[in-house]
């Protein structure tokens, strides 16, 4: 069993990670901001915005996300180093491959037959350029949208890579970089001695799996699959407490904006 991070050994982890002034990379929903029903209403917490914005001015922070970078950057109310978009195929490290731009159009062709049946499912299909996501959360019956999502996905073609999530399939070019080989690039960008990394989903997994031994990998939520991160937190509502521990060993003061939860 994974170890919560406000355990004993996590704080020492912690600790220790936090004195090699690593990179600090955050997933956004379902980490920074709590998952909603709709992906347009997704907002961090203010106390989390006000930590955020302290670390980012002793460290480099860096959002690793599956959205669009256009479209988290607007949800921030901060200014990270680095984001990064589309489950890393998205950033200013790297220009999009045309093998992975005509994927990706290959991918909106192959879905088009298949548009209405998934309106009449109640599937939002959310286009991130990068990146495709078909979210049921909203549909009226989800069991049997995932299990005709399912079917509709054995279809696809080699060029094209999908994987689950929370109530989603996510679409992307099968060459295309992963959250993994993002976090590393903006490591070796940065000249990081290491890397805490926070995320909640299985888009997130890659990055735990392929983490060196001394970085900081930490799970947001208990799932029914067997994360590979060394620690987890138990809802993103830890998020703040977790950010002022950081904030501490950073050696800037602790975020107390009044009305803070």
């Amino acid at each position: 069993m994974k170890l919560h991070i406000f355990s004993p050994q996590g704080e020492l982890a912690l600790a220790a990670t936090m004195a090699s002034r690593p990179l600090l990379a955050f997933d956004f929903d379902g980490t920074l901001a709590p998952i909603v029903a709709l992906p347009d209403m997704a907002r961090m917490p203010p106390g989390v915005v006000s930590r955020l914005r302290l670390l980012s001015l002793r460290l480099p922070v860096a959002i690793v996300t599956g959205r669009e970078v256009a479209d988290v950057r607007k949800r921030l109310d901060f200014t990270p180093t680095y984001i990064v978009g589309s489950h890393g195929a998205e950033s200013d490290l790297i220009d999009p491959s045309p093998v992975w731009v005509s994927a990706m159009e290959s991918a909106r062709e192959w879905l088009q037959p298949f548009r209405a049946e998934l309106q009449a499912l109640g599937v939002q299909v959310e286009d991130k350029r990068s990146s495709i996501a078909l979210h049921y959360r909203m549909a009226r019956d989800r069991e049997w949208a995932r299990q005709r999502l399912e079917e509709i996905i054995k279809t696809a073609g080699p060029a094209l890579h999908v994987f689950g999530g929370k109530l989603v399939f996510n679409i992307v070019a099968a060459r295309a970089p992963d959250k993994a080989d993002a976090v590393h690039a903006v490591v070796a960008r940065e000249g990081a001695a290491a890397a805490v990394f926070i995320g909640d989903d299985i888009n997130d997994e890659p990055v735990f799996q392929r983490a060196p031994a001394h970085w900081l990998t930490i799970k947001v939520g208990r799932t029914s699959w067997q994360s590979r991160a060394r620690f987890y937190l138990d809802s993103p509502r830890e998020m703040a407490l977790l950010l002022d521990r950081m904030l501490a060993q950073s050696g800037a003061p602790p975020a107390r904006p009044a009305g803070l939860q």
